[in-house]
């Protein structure tokens, strides 16, 4: 009976997760900011509950959509890229595959391979798949970091509505003073936990991931509340 092989060398790294990550980072970041930045502004100058709450709300839904339109197209455009690279390398293999074997060869010999293991290694890339190794030895694109547009996208809208989320549940289901101050000091206490889970995701420091989403959330939290004491007749709380 032969037993299923394990690799005892399998290691896990985060590079794979970098497009996902960053579209869904980015898009909890800017929901939770946004929208409580948006409400605080309004509570600081004296807006009622009802007016609070579609503010909040609609701030969810524009931005939302927002997202992820602007990720779509971002990503789309570098889709275009990757797929024109792909052509151009596919139409270089069936018109001159003897340069295209002596570039790849080139690369191999530039990373540190003799010249004979580099022409060794060309040749059977080049016969295993000839357009997979120079998409990834020469251009760097592989199945790992191409572009997906559709996924980033829904990243995008469906982070964006999480962090979204809180500001207007505050809204929705307090009712006593304070709220502004409520708002600010929620609002800073997710954006360091979100911080904090992001750079442990990646594999960075926990706490200088949650250090520079603070320090930036604490200056739009301080500079909304401002505007509105500024502009308005007087704060809810």
């Amino acid at each position: 009976m032969t037993r299923p092989h394990h690799d005892p060398h399998r290691e896990s790294h985060n590079a794979h997760n970098a497009g996902w990550l960053r579209a869904a980072v980015l898009g909890a970041n800017d929901g939770l900011l946004s929208t409580s930045g948006l409400v605080v502004g309004m509570a600081a100058a004296g807006t009622d509950l009802r007016v609070l709450l579609l503010t909040a709300t609609a701030g969810l839904t524009a931005g939302a959509f927002s997202m992820a339109a602007g990720e779509y197209v971002s990503v789309s455009s570098q889709a275009d890229v990757e797929q024109a690279d792909r052509a151009v390398e596919a139409r270089e293999l069936a018109d001159q595959p003897e340069q295209e074997l002596r570039e790849l060869t080139g690369i191999y010999r530039r990373r540190g391979l003799s010249p004979e293991l580099a022409a060794q290694v060309a040749h059977e890339l080049t016969a295993h798949n000839a357009l997979d190794a120079h998409l990834r030895d020469e251009l760097g694109i592989t199945a790992h970091n191409e572009a997906r547009p559709l996924q980033a996208a829904l990243a995008s809208a469906g982070s964006f509505v999480v962090g979204a989320l809180p500001p207007v549940l505050i809204v929705l289901l307090y009712q006593g003073a304070g709220l502004t101050s409520l708002l600010i000091g929620a609002t800073l206490a997710l954006l360091a936990a979100l911080g904090a889970v992001a750079a442990k995701l990646g594999g960075a420091p926990m706490g200088k991931g949650a250090a520079r989403v603070l320090f930036w959330g604490a200056i739009a939290m301080g500079a909304s509340a401002l505007i509105g004491q500024l502009f308005g007749t007087g704060a809810v709380g």
